[in-house]
């Protein structure tokens, strides 16, 4: 048999993050038979870094301290050549846009980027750089239809070198057992929640406002938004405005993301710009009834009525009704959750992710 093929699979940094997440998982899922992972970043430390090493990953530190920095360039160049690396696969778009372009200059390796958001989030520059970065590559994975469409339509990337792997899930950590819920939620008996970035593109501010619409349908509910970001104060504010902050718990971003989720009932995410969501997944594997607004990939994940529900972005009073209908109907929320947790587990495992992204690396490569 042939030895394991040497990829460098790359992102900026290695903490807490949807995309480090799914890096540092397909690092340690790939068949290690067939590929030989070695993971490349420009800042080492936090959660992911500590996992990867744990199993027994290579890591790479490249010194780059602003994209304007050669050195780096230079360094990753270097590390592709002397350890005969095949494959670069860059994960972010701080990856895409220094890392890709010093990859290809080492000349030796397929070179591979990621589109894991909609590129309309980004400044024109940075957009009109990722358009540069389209036509120095071997493919470009994205993570949900959705995204293969605006790639091919707009981007006019060649849907020959677009290729999907959908994220996947660890369902042995994102699981539906349910324990206590956090001190902050004890003693509710419905919660309404996030998990998430609070960014201007998730529309929080419509979920509060919806919230506010139904926060009587039932006896003690709460709205719990668990995450860290620059809306914090505004959401605060709203909270207090629309006099709901008493019924709100808002948690900073936290490592124990699969502990807050099996304490929400209903999940919400009300996206203006949506990929293919992490938060969304882990929810529907942890046993929440997910609601999404038809956003990018959320309709590739949430099928109404059956896996959960949808609504269109914005509307507050579509939410509300949504909402209103959940909290008064028990046996409905646990019907969607059900199957919610059997779409993820049937779909969206990481066994299936990795074994996807070995296809794709396996077709790039010219002996494989």
């Amino acid at each position: 048999m042939a030895d394991p093929v040497p990829i460098l699979l790359m992102v900026r940094e290695l903490n807490l993050g949807g995309t480090e997440r799914q890096l540092a998982e397909m690092a340690k899922a790939l068949d290690r038979s067939r590929f030989a992972p070695h993971v490349g970043c420009f800042r080492p430390s936090g959660l992911r870094g500590d996992e990867l090493r744990a199993a027994g990953v290579p890591i790479v530190q490249f010194h780059v301290p602003s994209m304007a920095s050669i050195r780096g360039a230079f360094e990753i160049a270097r590390y592709v050549r002397d350890r005969g690396i095949r494959l670069v696969h860059t994960f972010d778009t701080p990856a895409n846009l220094y890392g890709l372009p010093a990859a290809r200059m080492a000349g030796t390796a397929v070179v591979v980027s990621s589109q894991r958001v909609d590129r309309g989030l980004w400044p024109g520059a940075v957009r009109h750089a990722l358009r540069v970065t389209d036509h120095l590559v071997d493919g470009v994975v994205v993570n949900c239809e959705f995204l293969r469409r605006r790639l091919s339509d707009e981007e006019k990337v060649p849907a020959g070198m677009i290729h999907l792997c959908y994220n996947g899930i660890d369902t042995g950590a994102f699981h539906a057992r349910r324990g206590a819920r956090p001190a902050a939620l004890r003693e509710a008996l419905l919660v309404i929640g996030v998990v998430c970035g609070l960014r201007p593109e998730k529309d929080l501010a419509t979920l509060l406002a919806a919230f506010a619409r139904v926060r009587g349908s039932v006896p003690d509910m709460r709205l719990a938004i668990v995450g860290s970001g620059p809306c914090l104060a505004g959401l605060e504010e709203q909270a207090r405005v629309l006099e709901i902050a008493p019924q709100c718990v808002f948690e900073p971003a936290t490592p124990h993301v699969a502990e807050w989720l099996r304490a929400i009932d209903i999940f919400v995410l009300p996206s203006l710009s949506e990929a293919l969501s992490n938060a969304l997944m882990e929810a529907m594997s942890c046993g929440c009834c997910v609601v999404a607004s038809r956003a990018g990939g959320n309709p590739e994940l949430v099928s109404h009525g059956e896996s959960g529900m949808l609504f269109e972005a914005r509307d507050e009073a579509g939410l509300a009704a949504i909402l209103r209908e959940l909290a008064c109907d028990p046996a409905l929320r646990s019907a969607l959750a059900s199957r919610a947790v059997h779409k993820i587990q049937q779909q969206f495992t990481l066994a299936a992710a990795a074994r996807r992204l070995g296809e794709i690396y396996a077709a790039l490569l010219p002996e494989h």
